[in-house]
């Protein structure tokens, strides 16, 4: 017998994804701030950060996947993509800033990302 999803069903199993979704970058930004103590007092933070780097920029990807799959098969609102463009592109920024070891919008950018992301998760 098949089984047949509705609507609602959809949006839901579709906001779930993007609740871990969220839940996950908001994770990974608060690993970076942890990582980033570590840069400044250990040998081995650097290449922690480093690669705590590209697990946030590829969160925040996941974040943007899980907005589009919750909008457009789960006919939910399109908000969520907005914001999760936005946050991506935030993401963007705060890794160009990082190479270019510019730590006065570093910090206060990562910051303002981690609060973005925990208000996020809390709408959600």
């Amino acid at each position: 017998m098949a089984t047949q999803v509705t609507a609602r069903q959809a949006a839901r199993h579709g906001f779930s994804f993007l609740r871990i979704a969220i839940a996950l970058q908001t994770l990974t930004i608060f690993l970076q701030a942890v990582s980033s103590g570590l840069l400044m007092t250990t040998s081995y933070g650097e290449v922690l950060h480093s690669v705590g780097a590209r697990v946030m920029y590829g969160a925040s990807m996941l974040y943007v996947l899980a907005a589009v799959l919750a909008w457009k098969p789960g006919g939910g609102p399109l908000r969520p993509v907005l914001q999760a463009s936005g946050f991506l592109v935030l993401a963007s920024v705060q890794v160009a800033v990082g190479i270019a070891h510019l730590p006065a919008v570093h910090l206060p950018l990562g910051v303002l990302m981690f609060g973005l992301s925990v208000l996020a998760l809390a709408r959600r």
